[in-house]
């Protein structure tokens, strides 16, 4: 078999890789904005591709030069565009927000009172361990500062969310690993394929090379689907029409490598959680690409869907106990969200949520602030 690599515009043929079906690479332009840390220390120096025996006098194009690390707060985003940000995520947990603000107005602190926040958390998908715990902390706050007025409970409540939720804002490193090859898993359905497409624009928008490799190959749409977003944000996609998804990851990062590429992101099929054979098949990509470079995969994201409620806790709760999760990604924060699992998620298994999602646009992902989250469901 051969590979091929496709400029957007332009065709160039090189010689056969190795046993891999067509090597893609499709490019077209567009903007928008992103919030990333990066390590303050010099990365490792670029270590050069391994030999293939299968490949032959390959010219590839000439490799990015790796991005200086650097302290990056926070770029700087439009007064504008924050503030429509904060207003979809307000609208997207509207519902839950209505259910718990209208409590405090003008009610007792009594039992009553408690008893209908606990049925509010239920219902916004905290949980049962997570609505116990905000509960017996906030009338130990009641008793210890001698609140006497239903305005005072609220603000006590959003203090305690605040401080569960802020465990999980953690920004994304790069500059650590050149390349910095991202496993990305999720059931079918949780916006996996298109989250990555806008992570991709993210990490351009702060100088990385990017390039996606359509490890899904059990979805006939998704390889497409990966390669409109490639178009879109002018990247390298990797994929091939059929066979294992564990060689496609291998020559990605092999290819990243070799072209000096930033970041990585490797596309998985969706399954369940209880497919277990499936599963088995996510192990062995992450193996594999420990074979590709010992240190990857660096991140693996879980993406899932804020729609889907305590499900979505287990979800977390399996993938991480088969790959170890390094970080989350909740899309879908709009319409019937409810948003308590994060609570949820706070409590069973405090991992990273690097970014939220509230619609289908691009800039309605952005990373995960705990402060403007709690303002958004308490107001």
């Amino acid at each position: 078999m051969t590979f091929a690599l496709i400029e957007y515009g332009d065709c160039i043929r090189l010689p056969a890789i190795h046993r891999q079906a067509p090597l893609t690479a499709v490019l077209t332009p567009f903007e928008m904005f992103s919030f990333f840390k990066k390590k303050p220390q010099e990365p490792a120096a670029l270590a050069p591709a391994p030999a293939t025996p299968a490949v032959e006098q390959i010219t590839l194009p000439d490799a990015a030069a790796p991005v200086a690390p650097a302290d990056i707060v926070a770029a700087v985003t439009p007064v504008e565009q924050k503030q429509s940000w904060v207003a979809r995520l307000k609208a997207g947990l509207s519902k839950t927000s209505s259910s718990l603000t209208t409590l405090f107005v003008g009610a007792k602190i009594d039992d009553e009172l408690y008893e209908e926040l606990e049925s509010a958390l239920l219902m916004a998908d905290a949980g049962v361990d997570a609505t116990q715990f905000l509960l017996d902390e906030l009338k130990r706050k009641v008793k210890n500062e001698k609140l006497t007025e239903a305005a005072q409970v609220k603000t006590a409540l959003r203090s305690l969310l605040l401080e569960m939720l802020t465990p999980l804002q953690k920004p994304l490193i790069l500059g650590q690993h050149q390349p910095l090859v991202m496993m990305i898993a999720g059931v079918n359905g949780a916006g996996k394929t298109t989250t990555i497409g806008k992570l991709a624009k993210h990490l351009q928008a702060h100088d990385q090379s990017v390039l996606l490799a359509a490890g899904d190959t059990f979805r006939a749409a998704a390889r497409e689907q990966l390669t409109v977003w490639g178009e879109r944000n002018n990247v390298t996609v990797i994929a091939q029409e059929s066979g294992d998804p564990a060689a496609v990851a291998f020559d990605a990062v092999h290819s990243a490598q070799a072209r000096g590429t930033n970041v990585v992101m490797v596309d998985t099929a969706g399954r369940l959680p209880t497919q277990l054979h499936l599963m088995e098949e996510l192990k062995k990509v992450k193996r594999v690409m420990a074979k590709a470079m010992p240190s990857a995969p660096h991140e693996i994201l879980l993406v899932i869907d804020g729609n889907t409620g305590q499900n979505a806790l287990m979800q977390v709760k399996a993938f991480d106990d088969a790959l170890d999760l390094t970080g989350l990604v909740v899309t879908k924060l709009d319409g019937t969200a409810k948003g308590g699992v994060l609570a949820a998620i706070a409590r069973a298994r405090p991992i990273p949520v690097y970014f939220i999602g509230v619609g289908e646009q691009i800039e309605d992902l952005q990373p995960f602030n705990a402060q403007e989250f709690v303002e958004a469901l308490l107001g």
